[in-house]
């Protein structure tokens, strides 16, 4: 393109819209790769056993991993059957049952009617498929006597009832009265009525890790006993903009809480009152966490034991407690905590559901073949299009072409009649792999026959439906100060017209028309999944009109050839009913001027006003890079005839809701989740 183109909240709500870096997850666990499974009918319907994945054998840490009451450990239903289950009615017949499951929820289960609760019998693992599972509008509840029980892998919100400090519906996401041995790891849980998790009544033997809690009065809370009883481990959770219970810690035997992001966001109509609490008998170890603008991070009773050490306290205010005698928790299990330095990052990252737990490999995945790439011969090709063009014509099965460490000065296109292509670095870095070349759009062919434009400047193409690239980097290194005779800056690193791409720990860097986000012809579907993935560009480096997410990710912005630092991070050019850009729990950054950023401008290509370009960007941190005015105008076409749109975005570049700076509704903002974008597919690694 050229350089000139022209829920509700729970209590105080801001105006409805009229005019949501990364690391290997550390958990208990070992991550399994492949294709969503189940047969979708009537009724769920069991999968072949033969080969379980890893994440439905996976078995807790923590306390939950301890052996007591007659158990030994928690590791859910790994000893029965594995269904996948689409309904509300699916769902509570395997979750209710005597027999151990293996529960695979494939994509929204709304409740009905709105609270309830299932009641999940023992011996039961509930795991959202990818990042596909949702429970809206109610929740689990463990029993007395309930154990060994796994939930996983699931967004489960939205039960909220309008009231703040709800004390008439007890509509949890998860509640436990006298359960034992419960693994809770790796959930989105927000925007209930009353607690996101109370472990009470005696409840032990639990952890609880790698979730995401927010958008919430009462967070978690832990007690609703004279006994001392409860052992728990909280670990690397991430809990933002609630307001108690961060969590509540009442009688517990045993609390060991590390590892875990405390964030109370400035400037929003949420606000900490206090963060971990340890109440009454309660003895609790507190490390290596990070408390970032909460007030009162740590209290105490007087009848409380707190122990601290090596947690970082950032804005914080209020009180700071510690005191007592506790325990040491590797007399129970072992465990390695991270540097609390580190913990934001790895949480922003890894906390949450992810893409590839939930699924597993296909015998279309397995029967891959892999092909070799290395510059110095010792693989069977040099280039990777040597590679590609290897791959058998209208192929019907995985082709891995496994790059080794090097940089390869060549341009890659996978023509449409090779799908099922993955192209992944080797190393030990995405920046130890490299394709690289330097076409411009105003760049001649060397046959003479004109110039390659934009779309032809790519450094690789991808015209192939299920393609994957992992573990690497592509880059168009054009030097626009070297040719500024030259008409046409426009580089592209890498270009995308097909149907469900997985762009997965990538970097993708240039400067104008980074990341072109294309489809195969505008009355065609083209989906791109991009995450734990870094774009870097300045002018419209993210455009097209693809249904593309860009999640967990680093967008970098970067000066201009000349030193300035003008530029748009986002240019669609989205056909009407259809889902364009979406940039959500990512970080948008670079080191450039403040208030020099737009976020987005509209790209109606050739002047076509059938086009209705769509940014939204949410959940997501804005440098203060980003102009207070996010949006603006192209080629004649104004930005607010479009849709753009923000929601709950934090930093120094978020702003609040203005007629320039559109903010989504709660209600709006659950139509557009993830799972809009990508509908039936659910991007699994292979």
């Amino acid at each position: 393109m050229s350089d000139n183109r022209g829920k509700p909240r729970h209590r105080k709500r801001r105006a409805a819209l009229v005019i949501g870096v990364p690391a290997t997850l550390a958990t208990a666990g070992t991550l399994a790769y492949g294709t969503v499974f189940g047969a979708f009918g009537d009724d769920a319907q069991p999968t072949a056993q033969a080969a379980a994945p890893a994440w439905a054998t996976a078995a807790a840490d923590g306390f939950a991993s301890v052996n007591s009451l007659g158990q030994n450990g928690t590791y859910g239903g790994r000893d029965g059957k594995t269904v996948t289950v689409t309904t509300l009615a699916e769902l509570e017949k395997y979750a209710t049952a005597a027999e151990p499951y293996v529960i695979v929820v494939a994509g929204t289960i709304t409740m009905n009617p709105v609270g309830k609760e299932i009641k999940v019998a023992s011996d039961k693992t509930i795991v959202g498929s990818g990042t596909s599972g949702q429970i809206v509008g109610g929740g689990f509840f463990l029993g007395t006597g309930v154990h060994n029980v796994i939930i996983r892998n699931l967004t489960i919100r939205d039960s909220y009832q309008g009231v703040w400090n709800d004390k008439d519906h007890d509509f949890d996401a998860v509640q436990m009265d006298g359960a034992h041995h419960v693994w809770i790891d790796h959930n989105d849980l927000r925007h209930m009525a009353d607690g996101l998790i109370d472990v009470r009544k005696d409840s032990t033997n639990v952890t609880v890790s790698w979730n995401r809690l927010s958008d919430n009065n009462k967070t978690f809370g832990i007690g609703w006993t004279e006994n001392v009883r409860t052992d728990i481990t909280i670990h690397h959770n991430w809990i933002r903009e609630t307001e108690q219970r961060n969590p509540s810690t009442d009688n517990a035997a045993h609390a060991h809480l590390y590892n875990n992001f405390l964030e109370d966001v400035p400037n929003t109509d949420i606000n900490s009152s206090y963060g971990n609490y340890s109440r009454g008998g309660t003895k609790m170890v507190l490390e290596n966490s990070y408390f970032q603008g909460m007030k009162n991070p740590v209290i105490k009773d007087s009848t409380a034991a707190l122990v601290q050490r090596g947690n970082v306290f950032s804005g914080t205010s209020g009180r700071n407690e510690s005191g007592g005698t506790a325990f040491d928790p590797k007399t129970y299990y072992p465990y390695t905590p991270d540097k609390a330095a580190d913990v934001p990052s790895l949480l922003r990252s890894g906390a949450g559901p992810s893409g590839s737990i939930g699924t597993t490999s296909t015998a279309k995945a397995a029967a891959a073949t892999t092909l070799t790439v290395a510059k110095d011969g010792t693989g069977q090709y040099r280039t990777v299009q040597a590679a590609v063009n290897a791959v058998p014509a209208n192929n019907a099965s995985r082709v891995v072409i496994a790059v080794k460490p090097g940089t390869y000065r060549e341009t890659v296109k996978v023509p449409s009649d090779k799908p099922h292509v993955t192209i992944q670095g080797t190393g030990g870095s995405r920046k130890d792999t490299v394709i690289v070349y330097n076409n411009a759009a105003g760049t001649p062919k060397p046959d003479g026959s004109g110039t390659y434009g934009t779309s032809g400047s790519a450094t690789v193409a991808v015209e192939a439906d299920d393609f994957q690239a992992r573990n690497l980097t592509i880059s168009n290194d054009f030097d626009e100060a070297a040719n500024q005779s030259l008409s046409g800056h426009q580089a592209v690193a890498l270009r995308t017209a097909a149907d469900k791409v997985f762009l997965d720990g990538v970097i993708v860097t240039g400067d104008q028309d980074t990341l072109l986000l294309d489809t195969a012809a505008k009355d065609r579907l083209g989906r791109v999944y991009m995450t734990n993935s870094y774009v870097t560009g300045n002018v419209d480096f993210i455009f097209g009109r693809a249904t593309a997410v860009i999640n967990k990710s680093v967008i970098t912005l970067r000066k201009r050839w000349d030193g300035t630092s003008l530029g748009y991070v986002t240019a669609p050019s989205t056909p009407a009913n259809r889902k364009g850009i979406l940039i959500a729990n990512s970080t948008v950054n670079g080191d450039v001027s403040a208030g020099s950023f737009y976020l987005g401008r509209p790209w109606h290509a050739g002047g076509d006003a059938s086009l209705d370009p769509q940014t939204t960007v949410r959940n997501t941190s804005l440098s203060a890079a980003v102009k207070s005015t996010p949006w603006t105008d192209m080629s004649g076409f104004s930005w607010k005839d479009d849709r753009f749109a923000e929601y709950k975005n934090t930093g120094p570049g978020a702003g609040s809701a203005s007629s320039n700076r559109p903010q989504l509704t709660d209600a709006q903002a659950s139509g557009q989740e993830i799972g809009d974008w990508l509908g039936d597919w659910t991007p699994t690694a292979s």
